[in-house]
């Protein structure tokens, strides 16, 4: 471990987030800032990578689960390609990097590094696609994307490259393509409340702010404990505009020709910023069991003439939990004393820690140590394998609760204007308000104090909606008719 790690987190996350959280994401061993003159990139360690890994082998599983096939698509797009769908050369026409050339000879027609890659699939969906049998048709690939943004460098929140998985889908039908994005987003939910303990809001995006060339835009948004929220993952109903543009059409059992309506969905490795931010404090990283790359870190604890009974017993408990399917590590480093073990352990976020020493040996029992609140028990040797669940189980609910507790406790009401900045200024949060739909209104506040419309609840989600607005109320930012809710925060 290096010097600085052993220093510890030295910033406050309270009072210095985003310096906290940089330091957070670097002594935990998650990741570098890369090369200078590349501002924007990132290198990703192997703890980082594993983090990732956890994400990607749950949602591809779900994936598989209902039918999607993972493909893969080139990264280049030629330019062509892009402008044939008119709202995402508009969309994303500021953040494409571009190839000219190969090698020394310069190309006759510029390449884009994919910033997304609805025209690239789209074209080949279109080949594989003749008749309604062939419907519906499932793809998703795990890759990297390219936006060129201009903004300061923060790790899985913003950087140029960063890693996801887009989904894209054909269906015959309106109502089967909507029920396709409707089953993506619960995907996506279910792994923040069932993997990384996040509870999450689900809602759409406003008119103005939907993917580009999309019919409706849904999202789950995540809470921070510094009041920010996160856009955690987005699941797009394209309507028939991305078939109509690359011939992606279907002959229905009367032999018509229809164009098929298609989907798009993804989720990047902001999922990870957003994993760090919410459960981790100022020892350093916290993460669920269920995703932690070591659930278990065993430190024995020892005097010259105890070491060899201490290290045995130490050595069998790991095997057997190791046979048991438990991601375990035995730190029997003899140039590391406890405590510094201790602190490291804490420092990388193992979520529960077995410490073993003469008394242990002697009682034939486990002390075990949860991560973050320090909580111990005393554990039977006989019974610890089959007790580490139930350990587990529990250090889960308590950063679940932790973080319901955040959001349930910053979801706030506002009649007005007023009441809108005033709120996120002193609370940060999310303000809940009656809204026209107009874009000029959310211009208004952003304008003001750099927070937007980051969510509008479902129509049938009657908890999430603002009490006044079924009654027939006003705008909180105009004088019009607000026709829905809409949910204010600043956000990464």
């Amino acid at each position: 471990m290096s010097d600085d790690q052993a220093l510890g987190i030295t910033e406050s996350k309270e009072y210095n987030t985003g310096e906290w959280y940089a330091e957070v994401v670097q002594k935990a061993g998650l990741a570098n800032y890369g090369p200078d003159g590349m501002s924007g990139f990132i290198i990703t360690r192997p703890r980082g990578y594993a983090l990732w890994e956890g994400i990607q082998n749950y949602l591809d599983g779900q994936f598989k689960a209902t039918d999607v096939q993972n493909a893969y698509f080139p990264l280049f797009i030629p330019e062509s390609y892009l402008e044939r769908e008119k709202d995402i050369v508009e969309g994303f026409d500021p953040e494409v990097a571009w190839v000219t050339h190969g090698g020394n000879q310069e190309l006759e027609e510029r390449l884009a590094v994919r910033p997304t890659s609805e025209s690239i699939i789209a074209p080949y969906m279109a080949q594989w696609v003749r008749s309604h049998r062939d419907l519906p048709l499932r793809v998703n690939q795990w890759c990297s994307v390219v936006r060129w943004e201009a903004t300061d460098t923060k790790p899985f929140f913003r950087t140029k490259e960063f890693l996801w998985q887009e989904g894209h889908t054909a269906h015959e039908t309106e109502e089967e393509a909507y029920e396709e994005t409707m089953t993506r987003l619960g995907q996506y939910r279910s792994l923040y409340e069932d993997v990384l303990a996040m509870p999450v809001m689900r809602g759409k995006k406003p008119e103005h702010d939907k993917f580009p060339g999309a019919d409706t835009t849904t999202t789950v948004e995540a809470l921070m404990p510094d009041g920010k929220s996160v856009q955690a993952g987005t699941s797009h109903y394209l309507g028939t505009s991305f078939a109509a543009a690359f011939d992606l059409t279907y002959s229905d059992e009367d032999e018509e020709e229809l164009p098929a309506h298609t989907t798009s969905w993804g989720l990047s490795w902001r999922s990870l910023g957003a994993l760090i931010m919410t459960h981790s404090d100022d020892q350093g990283l916290v993460v669920p069991p269920t995703i932690a790359p070591e659930q278990v870190v065993i430190v024995p604890i020892y005097q010259e003439d105890t070491e060899e009974k201490v290290l045995d017993y130490a050595e069998d408990l790991r095997e057997e939990l190791a046979e048991a399917g438990v991601r375990v590590e035995l730190d029997d480093r003899d140039e590391r004393n406890p405590g510094f073990k201790f602190n490291e352990w804490e420092l990388k976020g193992v979520p529960v820690r077995f410490e073993i020493g003469p008394h242990e040996v002697d009682d034939d029992e486990v002390t075990v140590v949860h991560r973050p609140d320090g909580e111990q028990a005393v554990e039977s040797r006989s019974d610890v394998v089959d007790a580490v669940e139930d350990h587990f189980d529990e250090v889960y609910a308590k950063l679940y609760a932790r973080a319901e507790e955040n959001l349930t406790e910053n979801v706030r009401d506002a009649e007005d204007r007023a009441s809108i900045l005033g709120t996120i200024g002193q609370h940060g949060g999310y303000v809940r308000a009656p809204w026209c739909g107009k874009e000029e209104c959310e211009t208004e506040i952003k304008e003001t104090i750099s927070a937007e419309i980051v969510m509008v609840p479902f129509e049938d989600d009657e908890e999430r909606h603002h009490p006044d607005v079924a009654d027939g109320c006003t705008c909180a930012i105009c004088d019009d008719e607000a026709t829905e809710t809409a949910f204010f925060a600043k956000s990464y």
